[in-house]
Protein backbone atom coordinates (compact mmCIF):
# COMPACT_ATOMS: atom_id res chain seq x y z
CA UNK A 1 0.00 0.00 0.00
CA UNK A 2 2.80 2.58 0.78
CA UNK A 3 4.52 1.79 -2.70
CA UNK A 4 1.60 2.22 -4.86
CA UNK A 5 0.63 5.68 -2.59
CA UNK A 6 4.22 7.25 -3.50
CA UNK A 7 3.88 5.86 -7.17
CA UNK A 8 0.41 7.52 -6.80
CA UNK A 9 2.12 11.21 -5.24
CA UNK A 10 5.17 10.91 -7.49
CA UNK A 11 2.40 11.01 -10.52
CA UNK A 12 0.54 13.78 -8.97
CA UNK A 13 3.75 15.61 -8.35
CA UNK A 14 5.13 14.87 -12.44
CA UNK A 15 1.97 16.76 -13.26
CA UNK A 16 1.58 19.44 -11.35
CA UNK A 17 5.54 20.14 -12.10
CA UNK A 18 4.45 20.07 -15.88
CA UNK A 19 1.60 22.16 -15.15
CA UNK A 20 3.53 25.09 -13.53
CA UNK A 21 6.67 24.76 -16.41
CA UNK A 22 3.76 24.44 -18.89
CA UNK A 23 2.03 27.89 -17.26
CA UNK A 24 4.97 29.89 -16.57
CA UNK A 25 6.36 29.67 -20.32
CA UNK A 26 2.70 31.08 -21.36
CA UNK A 27 3.39 34.41 -21.06
CA UNK A 28 7.59 34.51 -22.08
CA UNK A 29 8.17 35.65 -25.57
CA UNK A 30 10.22 33.05 -27.43
CA UNK A 31 13.44 34.79 -29.21
CA UNK A 32 14.96 34.88 -32.58
CA UNK A 33 17.41 36.13 -34.43
CA UNK A 34 17.25 38.02 -37.97
CA UNK A 35 19.86 39.51 -40.37
CA UNK A 36 18.74 42.36 -42.27
CA UNK A 37 21.29 42.57 -45.44
CA UNK A 38 21.56 46.17 -46.79
CA UNK A 39 23.28 47.25 -49.30
CA UNK A 40 24.00 51.50 -49.80
CA UNK A 41 24.18 51.61 -53.87
CA UNK A 42 23.38 56.16 -53.33
CA UNK A 43 26.41 57.86 -54.04
CA UNK A 44 26.07 59.48 -50.10
CA UNK A 45 26.49 57.45 -46.93
CA UNK A 46 23.16 56.83 -45.12
CA UNK A 47 21.89 55.91 -42.02
CA UNK A 48 19.95 53.06 -41.08
CA UNK A 49 17.85 52.40 -37.79
CA UNK A 50 15.24 49.27 -37.40
CA UNK A 51 11.90 49.81 -35.63
CA UNK A 52 9.64 47.14 -33.77
CA UNK A 53 5.93 47.70 -34.81
CA UNK A 54 4.87 45.51 -31.78
CA UNK A 55 6.88 47.29 -29.02
CA UNK A 56 9.00 50.50 -28.03
CA UNK A 57 12.38 48.98 -29.35
CA UNK A 58 15.02 50.29 -32.08
CA UNK A 59 17.75 48.90 -33.34
CA UNK A 60 20.58 50.18 -32.45
CA UNK A 61 19.11 51.92 -30.06
CA UNK A 62 20.68 54.75 -27.73
CA UNK A 63 20.88 57.34 -30.40
CA UNK A 64 23.03 55.47 -32.40
CA UNK A 65 22.90 54.45 -36.23
CA UNK A 66 23.69 52.11 -38.45
CA UNK A 67 26.28 53.23 -41.07
CA UNK A 68 26.79 52.58 -44.98
CA UNK A 69 29.34 54.20 -46.76
CA UNK A 70 28.42 54.64 -50.32
CA UNK A 71 28.65 51.39 -52.02
CA UNK A 72 28.70 49.30 -48.75
CA UNK A 73 26.76 46.23 -48.02
CA UNK A 74 25.86 45.40 -44.80
CA UNK A 75 24.54 42.90 -42.55
CA UNK A 76 22.63 43.75 -39.47
CA UNK A 77 22.04 41.27 -36.62
CA UNK A 78 19.70 41.55 -34.21
CA UNK A 79 18.17 39.46 -31.65
CA UNK A 80 14.06 39.88 -31.76
CA UNK A 81 11.27 38.19 -30.58
CA UNK A 82 9.67 35.75 -32.48
CA UNK A 83 6.97 36.76 -34.79
CA UNK A 84 7.81 40.57 -34.30
CA UNK A 85 7.48 42.67 -36.78
CA UNK A 86 10.26 44.91 -38.16
CA UNK A 87 10.61 47.69 -40.50
CA UNK A 88 13.58 49.88 -41.29
CA UNK A 89 14.38 53.48 -41.71
CA UNK A 90 17.14 54.52 -44.03
CA UNK A 91 18.19 58.44 -44.49
CA UNK A 92 21.47 60.29 -46.51
CA UNK A 93 23.68 60.97 -43.77
CA UNK A 94 22.67 64.56 -43.30
CA UNK A 95 19.85 64.58 -45.19
CA UNK A 96 16.54 63.32 -43.23
CA UNK A 97 14.39 64.12 -46.61
CA UNK A 98 15.85 61.21 -49.03
CA UNK A 99 14.72 58.26 -46.76
CA UNK A 100 13.90 55.12 -47.53
CA UNK A 101 11.14 52.60 -45.71
CA UNK A 102 10.17 53.94 -42.70
CA UNK A 103 12.37 57.43 -42.81
CA UNK A 104 13.86 58.45 -40.14
CA UNK A 105 12.20 58.17 -36.41
CA UNK A 106 9.73 55.39 -38.04
CA UNK A 107 7.29 58.08 -39.39
CA UNK A 108 6.65 57.10 -42.44
CA UNK A 109 4.46 54.66 -43.89
CA UNK A 110 6.17 52.03 -46.33
CA UNK A 111 5.53 49.00 -48.58
CA UNK A 112 8.15 46.51 -48.57
CA UNK A 113 9.94 47.48 -45.67
CA UNK A 114 9.03 44.80 -43.10
CA UNK A 115 9.78 41.78 -41.76
CA UNK A 116 8.89 39.16 -39.70
CA UNK A 117 11.13 38.01 -37.43
CA UNK A 118 11.48 33.89 -37.75
CA UNK A 119 15.10 33.47 -37.87
CA UNK A 120 17.49 33.99 -40.93
CA UNK A 121 18.15 36.26 -43.26
CA UNK A 122 16.69 39.17 -45.48
CA UNK A 123 16.91 39.47 -49.14
CA UNK A 124 19.94 42.00 -49.89
CA UNK A 125 17.64 45.52 -49.48
CA UNK A 126 19.17 47.84 -51.95
CA UNK A 127 18.96 51.47 -51.12
CA UNK A 128 19.13 53.28 -54.42
CA UNK A 129 19.18 56.66 -55.38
Amino acid sequence: MFILNSVSALRRAAALTLALATCSGAGQAVSADVSFVMRNEHPNAVEVELYSQDRKHVWPGGNQVYYLDDGESKQIHLSCKQGENICYGAWVSGDKQTYWGTGPGNKESCEDCCYVCEGGETEEINLVE
